[in-house]
């Protein structure tokens, strides 16, 4: 019989309604953050070969192709590919057999502190470097306990985090090291991969990333032992067909997703240069402007300009709320990042270290406001960004 012929599948069929257009306004917002979508033409042969052979998930092809492509691009020993960011952190905090309490940040995104309450261990929140919104050192050393059995710190921004420090307290009371580099993709220090830090380093290829697979994650780990434990994690906890080790999740990615990241590393070089050509632009009409600071990375780091964040001080005619609200009047959608901060969450208010005062996270957190940043932005709607700012 054919499904033409089927007596129930013909009535189903008709439920599903046509494709219309979608409007588009004339002038459409400037996000903060975009992706680019390579040309369609270029996916088709890749969507074609998915037809083909009908391997849609399960370590396809693509998957596979992706992270030896991944691991070749970034200069890493191993990459792990996952379903997103956040099932990667849980996926990593479980390879590390991470509980009790684990030291992080306030200031970034929640998917970090959910991560650990997933697993059954506590945040603590620590504050932050003025300089790069990245963990302190010295008030990670100070908020050890006997409890402690992890550091999970964050690249804030894509700013490389004081690795030697961090490595130098992890040594002296044997703690674990898993890097939340989800801003962090390609980013070095001295010549190497700031990846390659740590015990395990989680990327983010979120949409909104500076490298994307529409959604999707990966871990990096330093040797195929590691991998292979996080390999199999990601699958359930399965061995082999038929032993499985511990119970877990389905967090692998899939085919479409990994054929949309080989596409994407073909043009990851231009779309990260022309990220620097619009942060050079900003930092050149910023510069004089009283009461807006925008973030200098020194230490001869490469950055990959993921976000353009400033600091809105009380120098500036109105604060960082009031400058957003401003510009999101005209169409230009700068985003709070990372405002408020976790520990001011309801989610996490009964933790004793969200009560610490965290005086430069609270005052960051007060003061941060993220301008668009993305290689679809025209120099022309930088300007108009400029513009706004510089009449306050």
């Amino acid at each position: 019989m054919k499904l033409s012929e089927h007596p129930v599948a013909m009535p189903a069929l008709a439920r599903i309604p046509a494709l219309v257009p979608i409007d588009v306004p004339a002038e459409p917002p400037t996000p903060v953050t975009q992706p680019f979508m390579p040309p369609l033409e270029e996916f088709v042969p890749f969507l074609e070969t998915i037809w083909s052979n009908r391997w849609l998930t399960n370590s396809g092809p693509f998957h596979q192709q992706l992270e030896r492509a991944l691991e070749e691009y970034l200069g890493v020993p191993y990459i792990s590919l996952t379903s997103n960011g956040t099932t990667a952190l849980w996926l990593a905090l479980q390879a590390m057999k991470v509980g009790g309490e684990v030291i992080t940040t306030p200031f970034t995104f929640v998917a970090t502190a959910h991560a650990l309450r997933l697993v059954g261990a506590t945040p603590v929140f620590v504050d932050i470097d003025e300089e790069d919104c990245n963990l302190a050192p010295a008030g990670i050393e100070a908020a050890v306990t006997d409890r402690t059995s992890a550091i999970l710190p964050v690249h804030c921004f894509g700013h490389p985090c004081d690795t030697a420090a961090i490595s130098r307290i992890a040594d002296v009371y044997e703690l674990k090291v898993i890097y939340d580099a989800a801003h962090a993709f390609g980013v070095q220090t001295g010549g190497q991969s700031i990846l390659r830090q740590g015990d395990l380093s989680v990327l983010s290829f979120h949409a909104t990333k500076v490298f994307n697979t529409f959604e999707g994650g990966a871990i990096v780990s330093p040797d195929q032992r590691t991998k292979s434990k996080i390999d199999r994690l990601r699958n359930f906890g399965f061995i082999d067909d038929t032993v499985m080790a511990r119970a877990s999740i389905n967090g692998k990615l899939n085919e479409l997703q990994s054929a949309f990241g080989l596409l994407q590393l073909r043009y990851i070089d231009d779309l990260i240069a022309r990220r620097g050509e619009i942060s050079a632009r900003y930092h050149a009409a910023l510069a004089d402007i009283d009461g807006i600071a925008p973030f200098t990375i020194g230490g001869g780091a490469t950055l990959n300009h993921s976000y353009f964040p400033i600091l809105v001080s009380e120098d500036y005619p109105v604060d960082a709320d009031a400058l957003c609200r401003r510009l999101q009047a005209a169409g230009i959608l700068a985003r709070r990042y990372f405002h408020p901060l976790i520990c001011d969450m309801p989610g996490y208010r009964d933790l004793p270290s969200a009560r610490q005062p965290l005086p430069v996270a609270r005052r960051i957190a007060r003061q941060i406001l993220c301008l668009p940043i993305h290689p679809n932005l025209s120099d022309s709607l930088v300007d108009r960004t400029i513009d706004i700012l510089s009449h306050g």
